[in-house]
């Protein structure tokens, strides 16, 4: 068995080895195998409930599988100690679906809190990264704002510049463009792109948003009930026939993915077939 704290030179930054991962009786994941590239941006795209969130939490280490591997730059996530884990989640940023400021921080503070924490730069220096990262997201002029100040977009946009403060080597999104207008949007995604080859880190963007999506990224999963139903570079998914993508891809009505959760006959649920009988 590997060592679970040897980092491995390989291609990819993420690897997900036959995964699997339920609630109870709930089967979330069922036998998952995903790679993730060094330095490339990978989109996962599925229904709601598919287990989007999910990967993400057992790659960050807040859920552990029921059985398979989870590997970042070569470490067992699933088998290390806290201190190793806390350690390894430094080199990560996570953009959450609403941002997830600090509402009683100004903007300075919201980007400076990290280096704070976790380095020990003077403050001077602080100030110089935080006004770069500012500056690379286009609010430097906003570090003096409170998140109530702030738009959607602007938050979203603040909260991507808390995300790279300390320069991580992997950045997970989830959700990074739901609820914003679309110009917003349009800044979120080539926010992404450009960051990410800035800082040569590896992306892994969750997201329903196709249009948007697939322009910015390296490769894409289709996720359906905790399965893989199809992968590849994001020009030939686009043009997919296979069911399932076409579906999701074109936001069609018809197909695989039901809009009702599976439940019992509707005549049952309101005891209907009592009466008759």
């Amino acid at each position: 068995m590997r060592d679970p704290v040897t980092p491995l030179s390989s291609a990819n930054l993420v690897e997900i080895d036959n995964v699997s991962f339920g609630y109870d009786r709930r089967t979330v994941l069922s036998g998952l195998s995903m790679n993730f590239a060094r330095g490339k941006v990978t989109a996962i795209m599925g229904g709601s409930g598919c287990g989007k969130t999910t990967i993400m939490r057992l790659i960050g280490g807040q859920l552990r599988p029921n059985s398979g591997e989870v590997r970042v730059d070569g470490q067992v996530v699933n088998r290390l100690k806290r201190d190793e884990l806390y350690a390894l989640r430094r080199k990560m940023g996570m953009l959450f679906q609403f941002g997830a400021l600090f509402t009683d921080m100004n903007v300075y503070d919201n980007v400076a809190f990290q280096m704070q924490e976790h380095t020990g730069l003077s403050e001077d220096l602080i100030r110089d990264l935080v006004l770069l990262k500012l500056n690379a997201v286009g609010l430097r002029g906003a570090k003096s704002l409170m998140p109530s100040e702030l738009s959607g977009g602007m938050a979203r946009r603040i909260a991507l510049a808390r995300t790279i403060a300390l320069d991580p080597m992997l950045i997970m999104y989830d959700e990074p463009f739901a609820g914003l207008d679309p110009i917003s949007l349009g800044v979120a995604a080539q926010l992404i792109r450009r960051l990410n080859d800035a800082l040569g880190a590896t992306s892994i963007v969750v997201t329903h948003n196709v249009r948007e999506s697939l322009p910015i990224v390296d490769h894409v999963y289709f996720v359906s009930a905790g399965s893989i139903v199809a992968e590849g570079a994001p020009g030939p998914m686009e043009h997919s026939e296979i069911p399932f993508v076409r579906q999701f891809v074109h936001g069609e009505a018809d197909g695989p993915v039901p809009f009702h959760y599976a439940a019992a006959p509707y005549a049952q649920d309101l005891g209907l077939e009592a009466r008759v009988g």
